[in-house]
């Protein structure tokens, strides 16, 4: 009797090991189609990804290749898009005086480049030659403050700061050889402990940039803010 209890005993822990190793197995079976599916879906997004980041980058190609520079090439964002037949045409017969506010300088990771702010200024001289201005009608002046005041230093104190030349210096040329006025906000230089003489030669400076955007804006320009 007692061995057949013991049989009985022994095949009861078998098959409740049988049992629970079954269970264990099906677990893992399910866990692996789940990887495998997540393992495919993750695979698909990252080729739906890719392919439109290649997309993107051929569309960006084709759309460099198509644009103009009129008067200033700063880059590829300073150009501008043809427009088939444009309905809206600017009048050609009025001065377009521009009040540009630039605040900020680039990220470290482009410091070598020119400032966006001033390729900005660049594009929105080349849109209105395209849109039919006269240059001589197009009046630029540019108030800096805050961090864009780097753009506008000695090559002695951009390369202290960031260990290079000043990048700026031929497109800032470029921009005054049009008749750009460019001033500097004395209130940013001072808090920035930037000094008259670390700027370059031609820059004008005011006591603070909101007495020029005020000033400006009375005499009918247009404030653009970058």
């Amino acid at each position: 009797m007692r061995k057949i209890l013991a049989l009985l005993t022994c095949m009861l822990c078998y098959s409740i090991a049988f049992s629970q190793a079954s269970k264990t197995d099906n677990v893992i079976n399910v866990l692996k189609q789940q990887k495998d599916s997540t393992l495919k879906a993750l695979f698909k997004a990252d080729s739906a990804k890719t392919e439109k980041e290649f997309g993107d980058k051929i569309r960006w190609e084709k759309l460099k290749a198509q644009a103009t520079y009129p008067v200033i090439n700063a880059g590829e964002f300073s150009g501008v898009l043809p427009v088939k037949d444009p309905t809206e045409i600017p009048d050609p017969d009025q001065d377009y005086k521009l009040l540009f506010e630039l605040v900020n300088n680039n990220p470290d990771s482009i410091i070598k480049e020119n400032n966006e702010g001033l390729v900005e200024v660049v594009r929105v001289i080349n849109l209105h030659v395209v849109s039919g201005i006269p240059l001589k009608r197009i009046i630029p002046v540019i108030v800096v403050h805050g961090g864009a005041l780097n753009a506008f230093a000695t090559n002695a104190y951009y390369n202290k700061k960031f260990k290079c030349d000043n990048p700026n210096i031929k497109l800032i040329g470029e921009l005054e050889k049009l008749g750009t006025k460019i001033i500097a906000c004395g209130q940013a230089m001072a808090f920035k402990n930037i000094q008259k003489e670390d700027l370059l030669p031609t820059i004008k400076v005011s006591v603070t940039a909101q007495t020029v955007l005020t000033n400006y804006q009375l005499k009918g320009y247009v404030w653009m803010s970058k």
